[in-house]
């Protein structure tokens, strides 16, 4: 025995087999391309979000400014 559960044995030949193109699935690159590409995703949506409410913010002082005149 090699110190681990037979499901756990399993899950790395079904694992090496998708990664080796034998079988169906998502490869473990594949699969951490997109957790990255998710991570970015989050990443720049979230920068936009503070860009446009920077940008909100900058055109109402824009606006004030010019009401003042």
């Amino acid at each position: 025995m090699i110190g681990c559960s037979s499901q756990t044995l399993l899950g790395w030949v079904k694992r090496d087999q998708i990664d080796s193109g034998g079988r169906e699935g998502v490869s473990t690159s594949e699969r951490e391309r997109l957790k990255t590409l998710e991570r970015e995703n989050k990443e720049l949506r979230r920068a936009n979000e503070i860009l446009k409410l920077a940008s909100a913010f900058f055109a109402q002082a824009e606006l004030n400014r010019r009401l003042k005149s």
